[in-house]
Parts: C-alpha cells; sequence; structure tokens
C-alpha cells in the first residue's frame, strides 16, 4: 500500500501555505521567546500537572496554546491514545507524522482506521526528497550506513519545518521508555524545536497505556501483537526476542542507537526520535 499523499484544505484569506507542509496563520502570528518569564510559567505548570491526569494536561495544553497547538505522532500506542483523547477535548488540533517513506503498512493502515473512528485526519509531512531520490543521492539506502543522519533528515529536518506557524507540540513520550525520556518534563521548552513540549503521557508506564486501549477499544498497531513493542521505519525495526526485556531492543538493532532525534535532550549527528 503505497504512503498516502500530502493533501491539504484550501487556505482561508487569513491563511498562507508553505510547500510540503501544514498551514500557517499570516496575520498576527510571532514564534514564542523563551523568556525567563515563560520558562517560569512552563515549570510552574509542569509542576502543577505532575500528579494530573493526561486529559487535564491536554486541556490545559489547549486552553494555553490553542490555535497554535500541535501534535506529532509515530502512530504507537500512546500517540494512538492521545489521539482517542483529543477526539473528545481538543479534535480540532492540527495532528502530523513525520512520513519517513519507510514506514510499515500496517502503520499507515492505522492512520485511517483512526480516522475513521475518531475523525482526526492526521498529516503525513514527508522530506523534500522521496526514498528513491534520497537513496540515489547516498549511493544506496543511507539507513544501512548512517542511520543517525537518515533519522535527522528524513525526520529532525521535517519537524522543524512542521514547528513554523506553532508554539507548543504534544508527544506520546513516556519516561520509563529510555534514559533521555526519563528526564522528560511534563511542561517543558524544547529548544531544538523551538517550541513548548508537552508530554501527557510521561509519567505513565506501559500497562497504564495498554489497559486504557483494551477499555476503549482505541486502535492500535498489529505489529504489536507480532513481537514489536516499539515500531518506527521498517529497516531498523525487528521483533523482540523471548528474554529481551527492553521495549526498544528492537529500534536500530546491533547498533548504539536508542533514539531517531526528535526527543533527544543532547542531539549529535542527528542521532536521537
Amino acid at each position: 500500500m503505497p504512503s498516502s499523499a500530502l493533501v491539504f484544505p484550501s487556505a482561508a484569506p487569513a491563511e498562507r501555505l508553505w510547500p510540503g507542509g501544514p498551514r500557517l496563520p499570516a496575520d498576527g502570528f510571532q514564534p514564542l521567546d523563551p523568556t525567563p518569564e515563560l520558562l517560569a510559567e512552563l515549570a510552574e505548570a509542569s509542576a502543577r500537572l505532575e500528579a494530573a491526569q493526561p486529559e487535564q494536561i491536554i486541556a490545559w495544553a489547549h486552553q494555553r496554546f490553542a490555535p497554535h497547538l500541535t501534535m506529532a505522532t509515530a502512530f504507537g500506542p500512546e500517540g494512538a491514545v492521545i489521539l482517542s483523547m483529543l477526539a473528545r477535548i481538543a479534535p480540532e488540533t492540527y495532528v502530523f507524522n513525520l512520513d519517513t517513506g519507510y514506514q510499515f503498512l500496517e502503520t499507515l493502515d492505522l492512520r485511517d482506521r483512526i480516522a475513521r473512528k475518531y475523525g482526526i485526519e492526521v498529516d503525513m509531512l514527508q522530506p523534500a526528497l522521496t526514498v528513491p531520490q534520497y537513496e540515489a543521492q547516498h549511493g544506496g539506502p543511507l539507513y544501512k550506513i548512517n542511520p543517525n543522519q537518515c533519522c535527522f533528515d528524513r525526520k529532525v529536518k521535517v519537524l522543524r519545518a512542521a514547528a513554523q506557524g506553532h508554539h507548543a507540540w504534544m508527544s506520546g513520550i513516556r519516561r520509563d521508555q529510555s534514559p533521555d525520556r526519563a528526564r522528560a518534563a511534563i511542561v517543558e521548552w524544547d529548544k531544538k524545536f523551538n517550541l513548548v513540549k508537552i508530554s501527557p503521557l510521561a509519567n505513565w508506564t506501559k500497562k497504564d497505556v495498554w489497559t486504557r486501549i483494551m477499555a476503549e477499544d482505541v486502535p492500535y498497531n498489529p505489529l504489536h501483537d507480532q513481537g514489536y513493542p516499539s515500531i518506527g521505519c521498517w529497516p531498523c525495526t525487528r521483533a523482540v526476542a523471548d528474554g529481551e526485556t527492553d521495549d526498544r531492543a528492537g529500534r536500530w538493532s546491533g547498533t548504539a542507537k536508542t533514539e531517531c532525534g526528535l526527543h533527544t535532550l543532547e542531539q549529535q549527528d542527528g542521532s536521537g526520535i
């Protein structure tokens, strides 16, 4: 099944389009400046929301940052749960996926299942170069020899472009997923993308997520039932073996890489999502 094409609604008179990206406001938008006052506000909000339920965090984010609030999702179980909450709290929130061109067909199908159930159409934002163009430029699949750069070019750069016109973005990371994510705040300034970053599920566990999925019949990727606890691009993802307890053991297997760049606190050579 081919990747979904980028289709954007017609721009209203007060908006403009940027090539390959979401609609941006033309009138009055100013990016946030991480002043001491803003950073203090974010720290206070994060402390206050530390014990809050995800729905409360999402409601606060919508109240504080809409219409300049967005969400990035890779269609993992956490993202699917947040989308189910957004459908009730703020269904107008702009949601996008970083479509690298290497996603599993099951992941692309999940986008359509979520749209049918919740009415949320997730935009598929793609890099400037298609996979054949990108691989021709590098003499073959770059993920084989430099996965850090591949992630940077096909994920991090796309998110930097998508950040334009927004003040805050939500992610589905949990603290128990990796050392970098263990340090995530509920609300914080993300200097990598010049956005406020909000992680409604930061203090949830894997059990919390799957309990909600089962209780509310939230659509999820069938690959999770086939030994894939964490799903990214198909060339860099495998099922975990018996006895492997790390949910991210199947990502970039055989390398020291554990993230693709979006959620690392110190980014080097494009490492990190």
